[in-house]
């Protein structure tokens, strides 16, 4: 995996970095719940530089992406954002890209690092096919607008507009003069604790080297069920028309009395059977949220019951459904 290139924003006043997957950015700047909150306004952006960013141009950049991807994009109207999956030849997610075609070019994020190893499959897959790919990362930045966010977008800067907010794809060189007009900057701590509220799944968090996209609830805003063929439709199709996936994601509350969050990996196990007890799940990612408290998200067996109380490690935790069992 490519490091991620660090942020000019990590100078900022009281900007601690991000450990892990976000290396290269903040992961908060002092105020945490601060930082929620302005988010959840509508003000403010995210530095989220440390993203994979890849282009595809050429004339036939949407058919050849038709047939590689889980989404239909053959005639992905110029502008729409859509997000897609890449799966292995047994349906398991490898990457999920989150698009947009300005017209001439089709603009992606992907997870932090990840960027070569696309890249790579990608070309192996260009033939004969008018297509060009191309590393974006050293040169443009990722940064997000929360929704409801009135900010202007600076001229020429590529947008990738979902009800979650906006992506824009900012000139890397351009990132501090952003910074200066478009603040306060949250860390990602905040936008992760917004994501888990939001119950959206992040490869290499929610999934694993078996994950399909039915456990996380990706049939529709992701993979597109009446397309043509791609690697994995097979298995897609299978649990999709004759079964139900083996795990579910799951949304938790969890325990506030507790000082430390449950951390990826954590085991999830009934409360009734205490600490000791078989495990059925676990901890996919956790966060502090300004309003709900300790929250998570994990990826749990899927004839666990819904109303089943839960202790993730040694915290207690209720669940809401988001993939039904």
């Amino acid at each position: 995996m490519q490091r991620s290139p660090h942020s000019p924003l990590l100078s900022l006043p009281g900007a601690v970095p991000a450990e892990g997957r976000d290396e290269g950015v903040a992961a908060h700047y002092g105020e945490l719940f601060r930082e929620q909150r302005s988010l959840a306004a509508g003000n403010g952006f995210v530095d989220l530089s440390h993203r994979g960013v890849v282009t595809v141009s050429g004339d036939d950049r949407l058919s050849w992406l038709h047939l590689l991807l889980t989404q239909h994009v053959s005639e992905l109207p110029a502008g729409q954002a859509t997000e897609a999956l890449i799966l292995s030849a047994n349906g398991h997610i490898e990457h999920a890209l989150y698009l947009v075609d300005d017209g001439e070019t089709v603009w992606a994020h992907v997870e932090p690092g990840t960027q070569g190893e696309l890249i790579a499959y990608l070309e192996s897959m260009k033939f004969f096919y008018r297509v060009e790919v191309a590393d974006r990362t050293d040169d443009i930045a990722l940064v997000h607008l929360p929704a409801g966010s009135i900010a202007e977008v600076p001229e020429g800067v590529v947008v990738r507009e979902t009800p979650h907010g906006r992506d824009l794809f900012l000139p890397r060189a351009d990132l501090e003069s952003f910074a200066a007009s478009h603040g306060p900057v949250a860390g990602v701590l905040a936008y992760e604790a917004l994501r888990i509220e939001a119950h959206r799944p992040r490869v290499g968090f929610e999934t694993d080297h078996r994950t399909i996209p039915h456990e996380l609830g990706w049939i529709g805003s992701a993979v597109h069920l009446q397309k043509g063929c791609y690697r994995g439709q097979e298995t897609v199709a299978r649990v999709q028309n004759l079964g139900k996936p083996p795990r579910r994601l799951v949304f938790l509350h969890l325990d506030g009395s507790e000082v430390h969050l449950p951390g990826h990996g954590t085991p999830i196990r009934l409360a009734a059977d205490g600490a000791e007890g078989r495990q059925l799940g676990f901890i996919t990612t956790s966060g502090r949220h300004h309003e709900l408290g300790p929250i998570a998200l994990a990826m749990v067996k899927r004839n666990l019951p819904v109303d089943a109380e839960l202790l993730a490690g040694e915290t207690a935790a209720a669940q809401e459904t988001i993939v039904e069992p």
